[in-house]
């Protein structure tokens, strides 16, 4: 592939710093400019100024920046810092452990409890000498599969503490997903709590995690479970776990300082049932950049209260609903609970007036699902909305409709960004810190964030003209608190994300960047579906249909949904003789989705056809059929195997309710 080539420069060369123009400079915010200009051009005294000012280090780094092994980039060489002492005790000893840290609200159990910093410094001490006791050290792993509860950040705070690293796990993932992250991370220890609750439902999250161990070559010293005794009191095995309270009954432990591109956590993408593919976060870049954020990007006060209705099995949970307001010193809300019936539509409403709320972060889905269910917000205007002075939204498209009815709803600003779980914060956004312009265009996610250097390249390798769709890539090196590399997995580090273009970080995103610098983010360009902003990619997915007994081939692809954006379907193809309906067929497929992957993959569509459509080489046109679903004008490639299989599969598509407008496929001549 050709390096990138600006699109309108003779000499082939790529414009160094093309936002900071002259020309542009006059559109933009005068202090995004400076900041952002000196990221690019003076990295290490921008990034270290920032590292003296925002984070409490134990002992100096010897050099800012080392990028001699590119891509393994390395921030704050040498330095040594604890990222629990940074996000707790540090504000406990300047006398602020009276504040209130943590805010769970919980309208599923009728609970709400408020968590102070001192008692966060109390438990997590403890905790971490529990952990201690039971051998776990420094580097040492620790599983941790909660719901979203404050013991959840007790107990990645207090791993942390002891410089070992977790990898927390979403609790909607069935057994055989766990098991699969148990048997790479090979964790010391696993914390768990015994059960999760959803609306009129409980997940019986010890039953999982058993499960889990018991078929895992992998077996961890000890499970320490904290049981919601006001929900449900299991039994646990002797042999295997640990009561939380018996955890906690030990000398509470002091920080381990640890290097800065030590791994600070390991979080699984999706599709990890064959090759597991763990983001590894390096400590000391990625709590400087969360601190810097908290104000420059979201416009954060210390004495505000934040509110990111993520979970913290996603990368945006372990960013802020953790770790990033905790740094700064602020109030985090954690809300369990669904935005439309717990017990009704009214609900992020209530939290932002009960708890004076000031920014809120979350998915498109969440405000779809309300805009739903109550349009006139008969629910939600009985609420004040007065503290919040902006939303901000990310994870997946925002269609303008519900843009709109979010902004004359909530009257503050809406503000798009756009990040990935490999770059552990945002690439591109709208900085309420900066002072930038919040009345942004349409469906953009921003301006480059601070050391993001940001190209669209077209099917060439070359730099694309503004509003041309390409590839988005960032040029090396990438800025702090970025993945350091895949855990275990240097080589496929290095071959997924840089070999495609030498000296960039392909973001496997589409997009295109507008005349003024805005970068517009349009589709992911391999196979991974986001449902209601929960990536989960199609190869898991078809894996777990494959496992039927009667099923021969298998594809799953992303089609639209008015809720939740996207949803999977799967079209199959039976063994030879297979007589069983296929309404039962459909039945049992969605029911091994539900035990292999878990209810997050919202997987309810499922049809019988002929054949699949593949190329020579075997490749699955999953773009092609959903395409089709989305009542596209598609056009066939040469290299399909078999054109005519497009009349069967837009059949079965029909009877699933898709595909209703879509023009007969255009069938290119085959080359034989």
């Amino acid at each position: 592939m050709d390096q990138p080539v600006s699109s309108n420069s003779g000499s082939g060369s790529v414009p160094q710093v093309p936002i900071c123009s002259a020309s542009q400079s006059e559109m933009l915010s005068p202090l995004y400019m400076e900041a952002y200009c000196q990221s690019l051009e003076q990295p290490e005294s921008f990034w270290g100024d920032l590292a003296e000012q925002l984070i409490d280090w134990d002992q100096p780094w010897e050099k800012v920046l080392d990028n001699s092994n590119s891509p393994f980039t390395k921030w704050y060489v040498g330095g040594k810092l604890n990222a629990c002492y940074n996000a707790i005790d540090r504000h406990v000893l300047a006398d602020k452990g009276s504040k209130v840290a943590l805010i769970h609200d919980s309208p599923t159990t009728n609970t709400v409890r408020h968590v102070t910093y001192n008692e966060l410094y109390d438990k997590v001490s403890r905790l971490a000498g529990g952990l201690r006791r039971l051998g776990v050290q420094k580097g040492d792993r620790v599983v941790i599969y909660m719901p979203l509860i404050p013991e959840a950040i007790i107990a990645m705070l207090a791993t942390a503490r002891l410089g070992a690293v977790h990898s927390v796990v979403f609790g909607g993932f069935a057994a055989s997903e766990l098991c699969t992250r148990i048997e790479h991370a090979e964790p010391k220890v696993i914390i768990a709590a015994n059960c999760g609750v959803e609306p009129h439902k409980i997940i019986y999250y010890l039953d999982i995690l058993h499960e889990a161990v018991a078929m895992s070559r992998w077996k961890p010293a000890k499970n320490i479970i904290y049981r919601r005794a006001n929900i449900l009191m299991s039994d646990l095995d002797e042999t295997w776990d640990i009561a939380w309270e018996n955890a906690l009954d030990t000398v509470p432990v002091d920080c381990v300082p640890v290097e800065a591109n030590d791994p600070l956590y390991i979080l699984y993408t999706s599709g990890t049932t064959d090759k597991p593919k763990g983001i590894q976060r390096p400590i000391g870049g990625h709590l400087v950049t969360l601190m810097y954020t908290m104000n420059t990007i979201y416009g954060l006060q210390q004495d505000d209260v934040w509110w990111n209705a993520s979970d913290l099995g996603w990368v945006v949970g372990h960013s802020y609903i953790c770790y990033g307001p905790l740094l700064y010193g602020a109030t985090s809300v954690m809300y369990e609970g669904k935005p439309d019936r717990t017990p009704d539509p009214g609900q992020y409403f209530r939290i932002i007036d009960q708890h004076k709320v000031s920014a809120v972060f979350s998915v498109p889905t969440a405000f779809r699902v309300i805009r739903r269910v109550d349009p006139d917000v008969t629910y939600g205007r009985k609420y004040s909305l007065k503290s919040l002075r902006a939303i901000f939204i990310a994870g997946e498209h925002c269609d303008l409709e519900t843009m709109k009815w979010m902004r004359k709803t909530f009257k503050v600003p809406v503000l798009n960004q756009w990040w990935q779980t490999e770059t552990g914060s945002a690439i591109t956004a709208t900085c309420v810190g900066f002072a930038q312009n919040l009345q942004t265009p349409p469906f953009t996610t921003g301006l480059p964030y601070c050391g993001y250097d940001i190209y669209v390249l077209d099917k060439n390798g070359h730099e694309a003209k503004p509003n041309e769709l390409g590839r988005i890539v960032v040029k090396l090196p990438l800025p702090p608190g970025n993945m350091a590399t895949l855990y275990r997995s240097d080589e496929l580090f290095r071959k997924t994300y840089f070999q495609r273009f030498p000296g960039y970080y392909d973001t496997m995103d589409a997009g295109y960047k507008d005349e003024n610098g805005y970068i517009y983010v349009t589709a992911r360009d391999d196979d991974v579906i986001n449902v209601a902003g929960h990536r989960i990619s199609t190869s898991s997915l078809e894996d777990a249909i494959l496992r039927h007994p009667d099923v021969a081939d298998a594809a799953v692809f992303g089609v639209p949904e008015p809720t939740k954006g996207q949803i999977p379907l799967c079209l199959y193809v039976t063994k030879a003789n297979v007589s069983k309906p296929a309404a039962k067929m459909s039945v049992e497929l969605i029911n091994i989705i539900r035990e292999v992957i878990g209810p997050i993959a919202a997987f309810k569509l499922a049809a019988q056809v002929q054949s699949l459509p593949r190329t020579r080489s075997g490749k699955t046109l999953r773009k092609a059929m959903a395409d089709l679903a989305a009542n596209k004008h598609i056009t066939i490639p040469a290299t399909v195997e078999d054109a005519t299989v497009f009349v069967d599969i837009k059949r079965a598509l029909r009877e699933l309710g898709y595909a209703m407008a879509a023009p007969d496929p255009e069938l290119r001549q085959t080359v034989r």
